[in-house]
Parts: C-alpha cells; structure tokens; sequence
C-alpha cells in the first residue's frame, strides 16, 4: 500500500509535534528549532551596532580586542536558558548551528568582523567531550564560519586540564579555575591572522581572558571575541 509522504508527516506530527527549543511551542511545517515568534523577540543586544558596549568594557585594560560580541543577554528562567540548556544537557547541538548562523548573519556587515580569518571555539576537555559528545562553542562557531566566510579550528587551542564549574564562582575564583588549562599547538598557523574566539556564555570573561591573552602572545594575531549570550 503507498502512502503519501505529505499525509505520514502531517501524521507523525500529531503524533510527535516538533515543539520550539525556545518557548516550547509547537513549531509550524517550516518552522525548524526555534519558531518564527521568538527569532524576532528574543533578547538581542544588538552589540554589533555598538563600540563601547558593557562586553567590550569587560576587557578593557584587560586584552586588546578588535571587535566583541554577544548575541543575546541571558536571564536565568528566560527563553535564551532554555535554548542554551537544550544545546549543552539535551542534546541538541543543531541548536547552536543554528544560532551561530543568526549571529554571523548579523555579523557579516560589520567591518570589525569582515576581516576575520579563523574562528576558534573555547575547547572542552576530553572527558567532557567525551561525556556531550560535542563541544557546544564548536557548534555556534560552525555556524558564524558559514555566514562570516571564515574557517574553524579546534587544534590550535586545547584544554590540558579539566576543571569544576564556573557557576556561583567569584571573578578571581573563576580566573584562577581556568588560568594554566589551556596551551596552543602550531602558534606559526595563526601568525598575523585576525581570530574570533568564541564561547557559550559571558559573566566575568575570565575564560576568554586566559585563552585570549594566550593568543595574544602569536606574532601579528589580532583578536575578536563572541559568546552566544552575556549574561549581567
């Protein structure tokens, strides 16, 4: 017996709705991931206009940035959790695909991010990324490179130590958590390059810090940073 493909869809999705990784609603016949609604009305903070944002500020004095970035601003119990959850705990890593793609899509016309060559995700240890099964800043940053015209790498920046989580830790305590974890393999590669290292989420910024000034030490290397969400 044949069956209509279009009627065992529309079948299958009574049966198992496709629901929004945002606000959990069911999600119409074109809409993928995240629906129409809250593209439009999630948080953005619109940075990408902006020079002197409270992202760009965390680093002043700090580390020499060429640009920075978050795309959203995150409220715990709001919908920009509930996106970031699904994609580290839930195995959803399409989601930062998808995400990433967003960001870089409004990106692509800025001048500060024209130019950038290589796009670095923030590494997860092994046994982390053995455990998800994927690095999520990898993901958001697979998505950038597509709109960016850039390429990623996760060689040239590694995680030697595993650490605790940075929840509820102070800036210093989460500095020091993170400070002499990471090391750099083949620096000539990214000589004179621009990188946007990129990242989940932003609080203190003391991750970026340490692999950010690590980077900083390469011959020529100029810097941008982007997390998918900041979070006050």
């Amino acid at each position: 017996m044949n069956i209509n493909r279009g009627y065992l869809a529309d079948f299958l999705s009574l049966l198992f709705p496709q629901l929004c990784e945002a606000c959990n609603e069911k999600l119409s016949g074109q809409e993928k991931l995240i629906c129409t609604n809250c593209i439009y009305n999630l948080p953005y903070t619109n940075f990408h206009q902006q020079t002197d944002h409270i992202v760009a500020q965390q680093f002043w004095g700090k580390m020499k940035l060429e640009g920075s970035y978050a795309l959203f601003y995150f409220t715990k119990g709001g919908k920009v959790q509930r996106l970031i959850h699904h994609l580290k705990y839930k195995n959803k890593p399409q989601v930062g695909n998808l995400i990433g793609q967003i960001a870089g899509g409004r990106l692509a016309g800025n001048e500060l991010f024209k130019t950038v060559d290589i796009i670095i995700p923030v590494p997860l240890h092994l046994s982390r990324m053995r455990k998800r099964g994927y690095n999520q800043s990898e993901r958001f940053a697979q998505g950038l490179a597509e709109k960016l015209d850039a390429v990623v790498s996760i060689k040239n920046l590694v995680r030697t130590k595993a650490t605790e989580t940075q929840t509820r830790k102070s800036r210093y305590s989460r500095f020091e958590n993170v400070s002499s974890v990471f090391a750099i393999n083949n620096p000539e590669a990214l000589a004179g390059k621009h990188i946007l290292l990129v990242d989940d989420i932003m609080t203190t910024g003391s991750t970026l810090e340490s692999c950010g000034n690590m980077l900083l030490e390469i011959e020529g290397l100029r810097l941008s940073i982007a997390t998918i969400a900041y979070a006050e």
